[in-house]
């Protein structure tokens, strides 16, 4: 199986794991015309489910390091696998709030806000249950206080935002599901990392999974837990009417790939990251795939004109908010060296 083995390698995982996290919300906002959340929700899992699989029996199953797949799946004992569908649990539910507030207040705040917050917690969650003797805590930590700055900066931005380019209800809303979503995501991948080996890719130990392995069933575990979580979203948001089960097959071929698309690239970027995490540390690589924001903000900023008709200053407001994240960013890789 693919695994990576230099520190170099690892980091340039990391970063295409930020490209991809931060670069699956165009998916939806492609979709959204048309589509609501809650419907594009169930082709991204789809995504990441199908995508997860074609990973595992790819570069899962491939070459001389490591355990193949179906061998480490078929070894792993009932605890490794309950950690990662914890994991799945925790992500299932903060997703969907994540989605939920790309739909109302636009990538460029849900992205920085929410998954920004998601890096600050949970940088200090993988610092205390899966520590790196490699990594320079305190470089980390400045790091992560730079990226705090970088949120600042752009819920400012989001204030000053006219309202009649954007709906203040929705805004609210989707800055309220942005912090819950950022909060409860923090958790996830220290609750994954407790079943997957990341010490030891190449011989982990008994009945512990792979990342290839451990994204299959945390995909599938986010799927299962859709039934009742989107479901929930859909019957009571209360700015729109409900939707049901059956206006998903009312979408046609092109909305439902869009979706799985989304999906595939959020997998991409996911297990890619847990391959890192052994190599960079649990804290550096989750850091650095969270700098997702700072990519997402450049989608929002420049390609969705989300901060059209903001007020006077916030173009200074979002320049700092990018020096902020890069600088952050930069500090968070020099931590991992």
């Amino acid at each position: 199986m693919f695994i990576a083995n230099s520190q170099f390698l690892a980091v340039i995982l990391c970063i295409i794991t930020m490209l991809c996290w931060g670069s699956w919300g165009n998916t939806q906002k492609l979709a959204a015309k048309s589509w609501r959340y809650e419907l594009f929700y169930w082709d991204y899992v789809i995504g990441m489910v199908l995508f997860s699989l074609i990973m595992a029996f790819t570069l899962g199953s491939f070459g001389k390091e490591g355990v193949p797949f179906i061998a480490n799946l078929a070894q792993a004992n009932f605890t490794s696998i309950a950690w990662v569908l914890a994991g799945a649990v925790v992500f299932a539910i903060s997703n969907i709030l994540l989605s939920a507030s790309t739909a109302k207040a636009g990538m460029s705040v849900a992205f920085p806000l929410g998954v920004g917050l998601a890096l600050v917690v949970g940088v200090i969650n993988n610092l205390i249950f899966h520590p790196n003797e490699k990594t320079n805590v305190v470089l980390l930590l400045i790091g992560v206080a730079l990226v705090v700055a970088a949120i600042i900066c752009n819920g400012v931005a989001s204030g000053k935002v006219d309202s009649s380019e954007r709906d203040p209800r929705q805004n609210r809303q989707g800055l309220v599901y942005a912090v819950l979503a950022g909060l409860i995501m923090s958790f996830f991948s220290a609750l994954v990392y407790n079943g997957v080996d990341i010490n030891n890719f190449a011989a982990p130990t008994a009945g512990m999974l792979t990342p290839y392995s451990g994204l299959v069933i945390f995909s599938l575990g986010v799927f299962a837990c859709n039934f009742l979580f989107n479901g929930i979203f859909a019957l009571n948001d209360p700015s729109q009417p409900g939707v049901n089960f059956a206006d998903y097959f009312k979408g046609d071929c092109k909305t439902h790939l869009v979706g799985m698309l989304g999906g595939a690239i959020w997998c991409l970027g996911t297990g890619l990251n847990y391959v890192s995490a052994g190599t960079a540390g649990a804290a550096v690589s989750y850091a650095l795939g969270q700098g997702a924001p700072l990519v997402a903000a450049i989608w929002g900023v420049f390609i969705w004109k989300e901060f059209k008709g903001a007020k006077k200053g916030v173009n200074v407001l979002l320049g700092l908010m990018f020096v902020l994240f890069v600088a952050g960013l930069a500090t968070i890789i020099a931590a991992g060296n």
